[in-house]
């Protein structure tokens, strides 16, 4: 199942509708509850875009407040990385219409709490963004070229050996950066997720 969220309506929804910019953390809590609400409504695992399409101006205590909260509501601490809580329903985010100046203030709160996320940039490519390391960045991308594929066909592509990719592709699944089916893994992909023409 796919939900769509628009930032800018659900703003508008619940705190003004006379602006698009998500600034102060009081705004970034709010905005952040309902969504949480419309993804408990859904009330299975699901694929979730966030859209920052119509979104002006996004400051640090927002991003904190929506982005990074909601990450952990889905996951946990562990080791310095992500993984997810078990008190959670399984879910995967894209963050669509993902423009520079909201990166930086993204960017930032993720690494402080050792985050990340596969954002949809300006230009449609998915990207992953926040506290990931070299050797996961790699993994993903080689996923994200080939598609849906087991670890054996992602290690080949990627040079390292199988129990290596699987490894690497259970930490990605972990942090909510692939999704799994069975014995297979897919990048979470914009391709997945096109608008209705």
């Amino acid at each position: 199942m796919i939900t769509h969220i628009d930032l800018s309506s659900v703003l508008q929804r619940t705190v003004c509708d006379l602006y698009s910019n998500l600034v102060t953390r009081p705004t970034g809590a709010a905005v952040r509850t309902e969504i949480e609400h419309q993804l408990r409504e859904s009330g299975r695992p699901t694929l979730t875009v966030i859209d920052f399409s119509n979104v002006g101006l996004l400051d640090f205590s927002c991003a904190d407040e929506i982005v990074a909260k909601l990450l952990m509501s889905y996951c946990e601490r562990s080791g310095g990385n992500a993984v997810p809580s078990h008190e959670s329903p399984a879910g995967y985010f894209l963050f669509r219409g993902v423009s520079e100046a909201h990166l930086e203030a993204i960017e930032v709160v993720l690494e402080h709490h050792g985050l990340a996320l596969v954002a949809q940039v300006d230009d449609g490519a998915a990207e992953l963004v926040g506290a990931v390391d070299e050797d996961e960045r790699d993994m993903w991308y080689a996923l994200a070229d080939l598609g849906p594929s087991s670890p054996l066909e992602v290690a080949a592509m990627a040079g390292v050996d199988e129990a290596t990719a699987a490894s690497q592709l259970e930490s990605l699944h972990r942090r909510r950066l692939v999704m799994r089916f069975g014995s297979h893994f897919a990048a979470i992909d914009p391709l997945l997720v096109r608008p209705a023409p």
